[in-house]
């Protein structure tokens, strides 16, 4: 895991910019205030349809395959750089309520009082379905075609073409 200051001026700055947009985006989900959400990707590929309640952190490291559908309420703490990538390819179905976590803080108390924040990049590959409530951790990779179930807490590799469920998410059968 690499860390970052989250506290620094210029990242506080950025995150306020970032969040206004994505409050205006929840407020009204116009095809201009869309345009906004997607205008801080690094990139954001053909038809992609993101529902109202979407929120990010920066977004500048967050990237979108085409034709992937991402519903109400999703959050996505990202980092400002490039080990808190998360990437999301094509054709992809992210379930209400869903939390992409490439951020997160330190376990020891004392380390922790220095108000870091750790990141490790998040990856979900093409064709994936993530469904509603699930939340992905820090430096998970989710394979092409594989499902996570509803509510589940994934906080390890999911291989392609597997279906996993629970907390923590365990594989339940291949695909």
């Amino acid at each position: 895991m690499n860390k970052f200051n989250s506290l620094n001026k210029t990242y506080l700055e950025q995150r306020k910019a970032a969040h206004e947009i994505c409050r205006l985006f929840s407020k009204s989900p116009s095809k201009g205030n869309l345009k906004r959400i997607k205008s801080l990707f690094a990139h954001s590929g053909e038809a992609v349809i993101i529902e109202a309640g979407f929120h990010y952190d920066y977004g500048n490291q967050i990237t979108i395959g085409d034709r992937t559908f991402i519903n109400i309420n999703c959050t996505v703490l990202d980092a400002p750089i490039s080990e808190g990538t998360i990437t999301i390819g094509n054709d992809c179905l992210i379930g209400p309520n869903v939390q992409l976590l490439a951020v997160s803080h330190a376990v020891n108390p004392t380390e922790r009082l220095n108000k870091e924040s750790f990141t490790n990049p998040i990856s979900i590959g093409n064709n994936v379905w993530i469904g509603a409530g699930a939340i992905i951790l820090a430096g998970v990779s989710i394979g092409d075609n594989a499902v996570v179930g509803a509510g589940s807490v994934v906080t390890k590799d999911v291989a392609p073409r597997c279906a996993v469920a629970g907390n923590p998410a365990v594989k339940i059968k291949d695909i």
